[in-house]
């Protein structure tokens, strides 16, 4: 997680510490009539509290019962779900006022969270499969133990498909983070995850993630190249303003990023605002016209400012734009089975074809790099190379740069 750039959480509770709140919760719900006991079993009553249902907007007769789990004839409604389950043979348990047992599932995040949170608080996330019956029990067993509790908003993500099919340990079409960042640089990872929005589901493919690997690698490159022109120039030598077109340029990013991140957090509108401005700093860095720019620093201080401020919020900025580079390309070299010995003999053997009117073969070794996802730029300076979506994998859908 600390690869991916995710904040750690400040507490991660253990429910087997918070046994004392756990029991206190269900006892004030039992209190407030909401709930009953049987045989050292503690029910919650649905019936009582109407507005069972909200979240996810189901019904309580659309709830048919023994679908999953056989139905408990103890139960005064089949939806009744348990606070306090008694004891069974060889598991763990605690003592209570309904006999030795432990928490059902649902209670012990609530009362958990009223612990660090209070029982009204403004953010609640999860997967969109824990809306029913999870969260929808959580809503009414806090309500019923404290009347003013309250949350803002529920945030519930999409899943992670392979071929449009649920990924889950049951299918057996799982991997790990671990694995994924095996080969892909960790922020590619995020920055594939956020291209969709969190609500959608979305769908795992390599060229996606080679599509994402290769706009990360463009992306800090740019900035990279901006970073070193801008550091040929003191501060102190720059002036304060900037031509009309880089402050609209400059504008229509911040606008679009206040709004796409207000509006339940829109990320892929917010990654495809930042496409002018970049290229904006490369016609600045790169082409002849815009070389001659006047204010040409100060728009490339100004992009430059703006871009980062973007991409820290979204958690994307790396420690050091060429150490996340360098790391791009080890990750893109070992997809491929290559090393840098390698890559730079290929492009050796490119120069000297190219030398001697080969023409042929220098167009080969091109195309030969470019199918495993080796891209080949050449300048005055050289040639040199970055990861590109291997050209065999470039009929499947992918991102824009």
């Amino acid at each position: 997680m600390s690869y991916l750039h995710c904040l750690p959480p400040s507490v991660e509770p253990r429910v087997s510490d918070h046994m004392p709140q756990i029991i206190d919760m269900i006892k004030q719900i039992v209190d407030n009539g909401f709930a009953y006991g049987v045989d050292g079993d503690v029910y919650f009553s649905v019936e009582k509290f109407p507005d069972y249902g909200r979240l996810s907007g189901r019904k309580l007769e659309d709830n048919r019962a023994g679908e999953r789990v056989a139905i408990d004839s103890r139960k005064r409604n089949p939806a009744d779900f348990a606070l306090w389950k008694s004891a069974k043979e060889g598991e763990p348990f605690w003592e209570s006022p309904w006999g030795p047992g432990r928490p059902g599932w649902h209670i012990e995040c609530s009362a958990m969270s009223s612990v660090y949170l209070g029982y009204s608080f403004d953010i609640h996330g999860g997967g969109m499969d824990l809306m029913f019956p999870h969260h929808e029990n959580e809503i009414v067993q806090s309500c019923a133990a404290c009347c003013e509790s309250n949350i803002r908003y529920w945030v519930h993500n999409g899943f992670v498909t392979i071929n449009s099919e649920k990924m889950s340990k049951s299918l057996g079409n799982f991997f790990t983070i671990r694995q994924v960042i095996e080969l892909y640089h960790p922020l590619a990872l995020r920055l594939f995850l956020m291209g969709t929005h969190y609500r959608s589901p979305i769908n795992y493919s390599d060229v996606l993630l080679e599509s994402a690997s290769e706009r990360i690698f463009y992306i800090y490159q740019t900035l990279q190249d901006s970073q070193a022109l801008l550091s040929e120039y003191g501060r102190a030598n720059l002036k304060d303003s900037i031509p009309q077109d880089i402050v609209s340029c400059i504008n229509d990013l911040q606008n679009s990023f206040v709004i796409s991140m207000s509006d339940d957090l829109h990320t892929p509108v917010v990654l495809a605002a930042l496409s002018d401005p970049l290229k904006t700093i490369n016609d600045l860095l790169h082409t002849r016209k815009g070389k001659k720019r006047e204010l040409r620093v100060e728009s490339l201080a100004a992009l430059e400012k703006t871009i980062k401020h973007v991409l820290t919020a979204l958690g994307l900025m790396p420690s050091s734009y060429s150490e996340a580079l360098h790391q791009l390309r080890e990750k893109a070299l070992k997809r491929v089975k290559f090393s840098e010995t390698e890559v730079q003999q290929k492009i050796e053997e490119r120069d000297m074809a190219r030398k001697n009117k080969e023409y042929e073969k220098s167009d080969a070794i091109r195309k030969e790099l470019a199918a495993v996802g080796i891209a080949l730029m050449d300048s005055p300076e050289g040639t040199t190379w970055r990861p590109v979506v291997p050209t065999a994998l470039q009929q499947e859908p992918v991102m824009a740069n």
